[in-house]
């Protein structure tokens, strides 16, 4: 008998309810969230997290079988997305006040960043520019190539731009040997954030110790399409303020492209090239205030 029918005579749910990867049991005595074990122990980092005074995590229920954990239901109230962004952003600068701390680097792994970084920008320059010969090379350039003809030189522009932001980086950051790192939720998106009388953070199974900074990355990346970031990103660097290597670093990872993923559909490519370019202009917009004098 695997662990699902076994704590469904367990639990004896009326309902079983399938969300994403969790399955949710409806009880008479109560909702549980069931979810699968991954690589990470929960169980520690809830200890670790509550001895930082950080409590806005949904309880264990259960936790001594391999394969499957066993959490309260935490019912969401419904609030709009924007003023969730507000309050998660809140919330995980919190998390990183209360687990920060500065641990030694070395020369040689400061220059290993760089040089990953370095190589990235000049990866993605080539990549582009051997895309733009090629869609120059075309007798026929189809409207979504052509919208990337069209908007070509923004995007040379940051990398250009890149290039120099990451010497400067390396150059604050070659004869510093500290770090600052925290516990990092590594999953950040607005349906990871519950709000009720309480708050909660789901969704921990990525957690890391590392740079703050990357909690932000991939907060932005799930939301910019629809959302502006400028307010919040304000308010997250107001109360876990960023030295000047973590802004740079910060900027450098948000602007950095990613490779475009086209396929044969004329229709998807458009809309494809429209958002990779979205994401460009926006980026810019967000960013630039801090490089104004």
């Amino acid at each position: 008998m695997n662990s699902i029918d076994l704590l469904t005579r367990i639990y004896k749910p009326y309902k079983i309810v399938l969300k994403g990867n969790v399955r949710i049991f409806n009880c008479t005595n109560g909702n549980y969230v069931i979810k699968d074990k991954k690589n990470k122990d929960i169980k520690e980092l809830y200890k670790y997290l509550n001895s930082r005074s950080f409590t806005y995590y949904p309880k264990l229920i259960e936790d001594n079988r391999s394969d499957i954990n066993v959490f309260e239901y935490v019912e969401d109230s419904s609030i709009d997305n924007e003023q969730k962004l507000y309050d998660l952003i809140n919330l995980i600068s919190l998390l990183h006040n209360k687990t920060s701390y500065y641990k030694e680097i070395t020369n040689d792994k400061v220059k290993s960043i760089y040089e990953e970084l370095l190589g990235r920008v000049n990866y993605m320059e080539e990549y582009f520019n051997k895309m733009i010969f090629e869609i120059e090379d075309d007798v026929f350039i189809s409207p979504s190539l052509n919208l990337l003809l069209n908007n070509s030189s923004k995007i040379f522009e940051s990398l250009v731009f890149l290039k120099r932001e990451i010497e400067e980086w390396y150059r604050l950051s070659i004869d510093n040997n500290k770090m600052r790192v925290c516990l990092v939720h590594n999953n950040l998106e607005l349906d990871h954030y519950i709000k009720n009388k309480e708050e909660y953070l789901i969704s921990w199974d990525n957690y890391i110790i590392d740079s703050p900074i990357i909690d932000i990355v991939k907060l932005y990346k799930n939301v910019y399409l629809n959302m502006d970031f400028s307010e919040p990103l304000k308010m997250y660097m107001e109360k876990f303020p960023l030295n000047e290597q973590e802004k740079k670093l910060l900027f450098i990872m948000l602007i950095m492209p990613d490779e475009l993923s086209l396929s044969n559909n004329e229709l998807n490519d458009v809309a494809t090239i429209r958002k990779y370019l979205d994401y460009v202009f926006k980026t810019e917009n967000l960013t630039r205030p801090y490089y104004s004098v």
